[in-house]
């Protein structure tokens, strides 16, 4: 059997995200940065239970969402596997964005926002500029 890619569920029992959705969100993040890729396996329900404590049909729930969405496909007593990624090439290939990016964070950690204000700030920005709206 193929060795599942390298990617880990956190699962955040206070975040108020239901657990399957968090395995979701989590599963498009690595698509996005790379991290999974076509043809990649994705770890067994059984892999994932005994990493995180959770119910196997929270999982088995997660994977038949990908599936739905054709991110991923169920092969019978093999195990699921990517069928395309997210994103674009830019978030892998552009080390000075994430450079740039690492350090922002830095300046916002050392100014005392936290996870939850750094995401606020970034998705406001984020919202005016695509709207074309001047952000100061």
């Amino acid at each position: 059997m193929a060795e599942p890619a390298a990617v880990e569920f956190r699962i955040d029992r206070r975040s108020g995200v239901a657990t399957y959705l968090q395995i979701v969100q989590q599963t498009k993040q690595a698509l996005r940065l790379g991290v999974l890729e076509p043809g990649d396996r994705l770890p067994t329900a059984r892999e994932v239970v005994e990493a995180t404590a959770i119910n196997p049909n929270t999982v088995l729930k997660a994977y038949r969402e990908l599936e739905r969405e054709g991110l991923v496909e169920a092969r019978r007593g093999l195990g699921t596997f990517v069928r395309r990624t997210l994103g674009s090439a830019a978030v892998t290939t552009d080390p000075p964005l994430r450079a740039e990016l690492t350090e922002w964070t830095r300046r916002a950690r050392a100014a005392g926002l936290d996870r939850d204000d750094m995401s606020a700030l970034f998705n406001d920005v984020l919202d005016s500029t695509s709207k074309g709206e001047p952000h100061s």
